[in-house]
């Protein structure tokens, strides 16, 4: 784990450690080889040199950006397209019940060609 990403995560809410950190348990299960960075003040997730995901920790939320994920399915509330096709993001919020293993097949299946 990239202690500048510890860092970024430990100055946030006690709830959103504890998100961040089941994302970042989710993340690399999901993909072994990943590469945790912080780039442009943000986790950033690389597979093959490739973005794979990014989080992001908001006054309020916290968002969990998938890349390559102009395929994937919405569901609604919780995880839609952005500005970009090829982007989907998760908005979490406090007390919200994550599905983590919804959440991993879908970054498995967008990272599975990167």
């Amino acid at each position: 784990m990239n202690p500048e990403v510890t860092q970024y995560i430990e100055k946030l809410q006690p709830w959103q450690i504890e998100v961040c950190g089941e994302l970042r348990k989710m993340i690399s299960h999901t993909i072994p080889d990943v590469q945790e960075r912080l780039q442009y003040g943000k986790p950033h997730y690389l597979k093959n040199g490739h973005y794979a995901c990014v989080i992001h920790g908001a006054k309020e939320k916290i968002s969990f950006m998938i890349f390559n994920a102009g395929e994937l399915e919405e569901i609604k509330g919780f995880f839609k397209s952005t500005t970009s096709p090829d982007r989907k993001t998760a908005t979490i919020i406090e007390g919200q019940k994550i599905d983590y293993e919804v959440v991993a097949r879908l970054l498995g299946k967008a990272s599975a060609s990167l």
